[in-house]
């Protein structure tokens, strides 16, 4: 059983390595949309959007319903949303880690006498 976990977790996470597929999957934390609705706030080219949707279905990350002739996204578990901010909550305290450490190194090198010739 935890062999399953481990393997759903990594076939999970691949299905996001895609910075496209992150774009993506933010726009549809906003709520379902459209592919055209996703290439509209996306900037994108309907086949990038259209390839990357379908490796999202095929990892069951996203779903999609017919509405006549448009087919409407949505996420398939909400906690997705909830991944992607941790991981912008991550993204910061790294952020802000590394800002801190220019800042270390920039204090000390002020304190330091310069060596002159």
């Amino acid at each position: 059983m935890i062999q399953e976990i481990q393997q759903f977790k990594a076939d999970f996470f691949k299905a996001l390595a895609h910075p496209l597929r992150i774009r993506i999957l933010e726009v549809l934390c906003e709520g379902d949309k459209t592919v055209n609705e996703i290439q509209s706030l996306l900037g994108s080219e309907g086949s990038a959007v259209s390839q990357q949707l379908a490796v999202l279905r095929n990892k069951n990350v996203v779903i999609g319903r017919k509405d006549g002739t448009s087919v409407i996204y949505s996420l398939t578990d909400p906690l997705i949303k909830d991944l992607l901010g941790v991981a912008k909550q991550i993204f910061d305290n790294h952020l802000i880690n590394a800002i801190s450490m220019l800042e270390n190194i920039k204090k000390t090198s002020a304190d330091e006498p310069s060596l002159k010739s």
